[in-house]
């Protein structure tokens, strides 16, 4: 998915490695069952749901019942998938844990590719960075100014947004039977995370749980780069913007995916400080306790 950079150093600011670092191990002492669970979409939401299981088909053959065991485990990542964001805001549906490798459908790559592009993050990104920002900068001067300039640039930028999710999350990685899908480490050390993170632009994990070359990612930032040229004004167009706008979205990918393992983090500090506060509302019964009787004083003589 494409990261626009100021976007993301604003949002990477309020998820910074400091205050990972005194959440993470907050969280990895947690109960192991939990912690292998994607995060809900808000932080006070309970992490498990339990579903009733379909009833299994007569005469189902192992490999059969192999291949809907894994495709109902992959519908249930999906769906916990598309409830997870970063504050209550930021949409992190290409989410995991690492170690969960339970391949896609490449109707479940398109899935979480679309629901990515018609959430109102999305669309208000390109507005609030693609126009405002973009308006104020004065990027893209061959759009002009005006509503007609804030408007393309609007949509230029929400354009980059569809066509790089499409394209390196979806349509290559059902290609090329990759998955598009951010393996989040969650444990070890903060340097550790960093280095993590950075890698995975490049390295992904096939649909057979191998890793190998991010090819869908890179690609297909090139690929949306070159689209690009379809709708950036006629004096910008050519090699150049291709390359630029490819190594560009290379580089804020890698930094846009320290922002998707560190939030998560992030979400925890803020359930930690709710309850804190809730706890402080909540006043404290005491009760008096009555003595018990002793035995009565004889008088003196």
């Amino acid at each position: 998915m494409r990261h626009n950079l100021h976007a993301t150093l604003l949002l990477a600011l309020s998820a910074s490695p400091a205050l990972a670092q005194s959440t993470s191990q907050n969280l990895s002492s947690s109960n192991p069952e939990i912690s292998s669970v994607n995060l809900p979409d808000d932080p006070s939401a309970p992490l498990q749901q339990t579903a009733t299981p379909a009833t299994p088909p007569q005469n189902e053959t192992d490999a059969q019942r192999k291949a809907r065991e894994q495709k109902e485990e992959s519908d249930r990542e999906v769906k916990s998938q598309e409830k997870q964001r970063a504050g209550g805001i930021m949409p992190l549906f290409n989410v995991v844990i690492s170690g969960q490798t339970v391949p896609l459908s490449p109707k479940q790559k398109f899935d979480l590719s679309f629901h990515t592009i018609i959430d109102p993050y999305t669309i208000g990104l390109a507005v609030v960075i693609g126009g405002g920002f973009g308006e104020l900068d004065d990027s893209h001067t061959g759009y002009g100014h005006g509503p007609s300039g804030l408007f393309k640039r609007i949509g230029a930028s929400y354009a980059d947004n569809v066509d790089g999710n499409l394209i390196g999350n979806a349509l290559l990685p059902v290609l090329l039977h990759q998955d598009p899908r951010y393996y989040r480490q969650g444990t070890g050390t903060i340097k550790s995370r960093i280095l993590h993170s950075a890698i995975t632009t490049f390295v992904c994990f096939g649909d057979n749980g191998k890793k190998q070359f991010n090819t869908s990612n890179v690609a297909g930032n090139f690929i949306s780069g070159a689209i690009s040229n379809a709708y950036y004004p006629s004096n910008e167009r050519g090699v150049g913007l291709t390359i630029e706008n490819g190594v560009t979205v290379t580089l804020e990918g890698m930094l846009g995916a320290q922002l998707l393992e560190f939030s998560p983090d992030f979400n925890a500090y803020l359930q930690r400080r709710r309850q804190r506060k809730l706890d402080a509302r909540t006043p404290t019964v005491q009760t008096t306790q009555t003595p018990a009787p002793g035995p009565t004083p004889q008088p003196k003589p």
